[in-house]
C-alpha cells in the first residue's frame, strides 16, 4: 500500500476519516487520485478508516459508467492488474479544488469522474 499513498497523504486522510466519524457531514475534498492505466478504472480517496487504513472511503469509478461514493480495500487496489497486467498508479499531478460531493455530483451527470 505504501506506493498507493504517501505518508503524508495517509495522514491527511487519517484525519478526514476521524473527523468525520465525529461530524457525519463532514465533507472533505479527495487526498489522492488512483487510476488503472490500462482499464478506465478512477478511485478519488478522500479519507481512511482510523480502526482499519486499509479501508478507504471515496468517489469509485470501475469505467462501467456509474461512479459511486463508497468504501475500497487498499489491498485490493495494490494486487489489482488491468488488461496489460500494468498496477494501479497514483495521479502525481492530481490537486483537488472541491469537496467529494463535487465530484459524487459531477461523475453522476457525467458517467464517469471527472477530474
Amino acid at each position: 500500500m505504501d506506493f498507493l499513498i504517501t505518508d503524508e497523504q495517509r495522514a491527511q486522510l487519517l484525519a478526514n476519516g476521524q473527523q468525520s466519524i465525529e461530524n457525519p457531514a463532514f465533507d472533505p475534498p479527495p487526498v489522492v487520485k488512483l487510476f488503472t492505466p490500462d482499464a478506465g478504472a478512477t478511485w478519488l480517496i478522500s479519507e481512511l478508516d482510523p480502526e482499519d487504513a486499509s479501508r478507504a472511503c471515496g468517489l469509485c469509478d470501475l469505467g462501467q459508467g456509474f461512479p459511486e461514493l463508497g468504501w475500497v480495500s487498499l489491498t485490493e487496489l495494490q494486487a489489482l492488474r488491468g488488461p496489460l497486467g500494468l498496477p494501479v498508479e497514483r495521479d502525481l499531478y492530481f490537486r483537488a479544488d472541491k469537496p467529494i460531493s463535487a465530484y459524487a455530483r459531477e461523475a453522476r451527470l457525467a458517467g464517469r469522474i471527472v477530474a
